[in-house]
């Protein structure tokens, strides 16, 4: 027996419904021509990537999260942290590739498969076996236990009912509530040595991403916001687990929780859409003013957007070499456009004053209410 989903009230019904509004008004905007979809698609995908993983403590820098997303070299040493997050970004991408596969069914060899790209940096974790015993969740500044899982040999058996649920459409029950209760039962059965959070949360996007319509899977994720409301998402989590594995209990809080997610995120992202438009349009006639190449947009805007840019960063996104980015690099801080850190291979640039100022008169106001009523 597994977590099942609370039967809708008529409010949660009302949130879906708003939050599928949201999500249809996000696709649409999205669809318009935007020569700024490709940087917020990579933006939004590195926020995920460092969201997930900060939860379990590997904290990387949004310009390392960045280069992770990108397959580039961070500009932080080479910790476990960078590790975890490069190695998320394997299994996340593979996810997203499985997004518009035809054929494609949930099996645990599947999961088995993404754990061991998510923890294949270190075997002693078993990366890709279900955990051969006891498992309980520590919260180690009280020293106690939180939860224990069920029996090891159980396992396997819950694990096969989990995926013959995920195979199993009933019609009825939203893609959000599905995403949800997956993630719930795969953290609550615990079914690895490490790595269970990750992989609970890689397994909601996947449901997402399996069931987007017309919204790109990149923009389905709330691991993001997980990320920034790490302790309300534990304290739902624990509040709806229980001390030890009880798949009778009430998952209505935890719904709610990730309705509350969805509902916040997909506001985060159209309040995002709307400020990259206004920031393109204002910095697209400076740059002409200047009379500037357009592909210099692309080093400005992740500069105005807080990241440090560097050659390999830049020469990638508007597709020139390496000796072309070099001098746009340095004509733009020539014309007080960016400041430029460092020397040779370890130098990044970052948005001038003038930037700064340009980027501060797009933003709009912080803060997304509740859409069940409470504050934000």
């Amino acid at each position: 027996m597994l977590f099942n989903a609370p039967d809708l009230g008529e409010k949660e019904l009302e949130v879906v419904a708003l939050i599928d509004e949201l999500k249809s008004k996000l696709s649409y905007a999205l669809r318009q021509p935007t020569r700024w979809l490709g940087l917020l698609r990579r933006s939004t995908f590195a926020k995920a990537l460092r969201g997930s993983n900060s939860i379990e403590g590997y904290n990387v820098s949004p310009d390392d999260a960045l280069a992770a997303a990108q397959k580039e070299e961070p500009l932080d040493e080479k910790a476990e942290a960078w590790l975890a997050v490069n190695c998320y970004r394997e299994a996340m991408t593979y996810v997203l590739q499985l997004a518009d596969d035809p054929y494609f069914r949930y099996s645990t060899d599947l999961l088995k498969s993404l754990h061991y790209m998510m923890l294949q940096y270190n075997l002693l974790k078993s990366p890709g076996k279900w955990r051969p015993g006891y498992i309980a969740v520590r919260d180690e500044e009280k020293n106690v236990v939180m939860y224990e899982g069920p029996d090891a040999d159980q396992v396997p058996i819950l694990m096969d009912e989990l995926i013959e649920s995920l195979n199993t459409d009933d019609g009825k029950t939203h893609a959000m509530v599905r995403g949800a209760m997956g993630h719930l039962n795969l953290v609550m059965i615990h079914p690895f040595r490490d790595g269970n959070g990750r992989m609970a949360r890689c397994l909601q996007t996947l449901i997402l991403a399996k069931t987007t319509g017309t919204l790109s899977p990149e923009f389905c994720s709330i691991e993001e916001y997980l990320g920034h409301n790490t302790r309300e998402y534990y304290d739902v989590l624990q509040v709806t687990s229980g001390k030890s594995w009880n798949p009778e209990r009430d998952t209505r809080r935890w719904a709610q929780f990730c309705l509350t997610a969805h509902y916040r995120q997909a506001m985060t992202l159209l309040k995002r859409t709307r400020e990259m438009h206004r920031l393109w349009e204002i910095l697209e006639s400076e740059v002409k003013k200047k009379k500037l190449p357009e592909r210099m947009m692309m080093a400005l805007m992740d500069a105005a957007i807080g990241y440090k840019v560097r050659n390999p960063t830049y020469r990638s996104a508007a597709e020139i070499s390496g000796q072309v980015a070099s001098r746009d690099l340095r004509e733009l801080v020539t014309h007080g456009l960016l400041l430029a850190t460092g020397a040779r291979r370890g130098r990044y640039y970052t948005a001038s004053d003038l930037v700064k100022q340009i980027r501060e008169s797009t933003r709009e106001p912080k803060g997304v209410a509740d859409p069940f009523g409470q504050s934000p």
